[in-house]
């Protein structure tokens, strides 16, 4: 896992297909060089800030690899022609959640990045994709992605490479976050160790702390279903 040629893309907020929201989520590829700041790349839009974009969520990272494995699930649905069905900024292939680790930092173009948390899926996906599971399904397989927050502000280009440059936390992959936070849920060696993890976002240690305090589950059915 060293060098990944990568997939650019943004996109604007714009009508949620099937909902009265609005959203960000439909990303198209970039066709120039973008500056990277630390809320993310110019041009790209969030809708709801109080839960997508901000420094832990500046770039949505979300691997090619997992597409054929949604084509062979789901078929030849639209949002799986191409690169940016999940909202994605950044695509490669050969990169997976199984090799990413909480604190793996990057160079992206000119800039830095570091891995700082998954993603969580939200209803939104259920609009995207037209089914009203699609958000379980991605919890559920743990095909999420992740996040970047940006250590060094630069600019990035189609066709850049994504380099690995250091690793803080190698244990702690992705994969290994996902199964402790939404399979093994209230297994408390892994809960104390994600709530020690200083690289990764508060917002996802407070899950682990929560939890050791609680002895309880959090549940996020809202999140998914778009209930709330």
């Amino acid at each position: 896992m060293t060098v990944f040629p990568i997939t650019l893309l943004t996109g604007p907020v714009a009508p949620l297909a099937g909902s009265e929201a609005r959203s960000g989520i439909v990303k198209t590829r970039v066709a120039r060089p973008l500056a990277l700041g630390p809320e993310g790349f110019e041009g790209d839009e969030q809708a709801d800030r109080r839960v997508h974009g901000g420094i832990e969520k500046a770039v949505h990272h979300y691997p090619q690899d997992h597409y054929a494995e949604w084509r062979a699930d789901l078929g030849a649905l639209p949002p799986l022609a191409a690169p940016g069905g999940f909202g994605e900024n950044i695509a490669t292939a050969g990169l997976t959640e199984a090799e990413v680790a909480v604190g793996d930092t990057f160079r992206l173009g000119s800039a830095l990045v570091q891995v700082s948390q998954g993603r969580q899926p939200c209803w939104k996906l259920n609009h995207r994709f037209g089914l009203p599971d699609m958000a379980r399904r991605v919890q559920a397989t743990g095909r999420t992605g992740w996040y970047y927050r940006v250590l060094r502000p630069g600019t990035v280009a189609p066709g850049d490479r994504l380099e690995l440059i250091d690793r803080l936390a190698p244990d702690w992959t992705l994969r290994r976050l996902w199964h402790a936070l939404y399979v093994d849920r209230m297994n408390l060696g892994e809960l104390e160790g994600i709530a020690a993890l200083d690289v990764l976002a508060e917002g996802w240690r407070k899950y682990a702390v929560r939890r050791l305090d609680s002895r309880r589950v959090e549940d996020w059915s809202a999140r998914l279903d778009g209930t709330a």
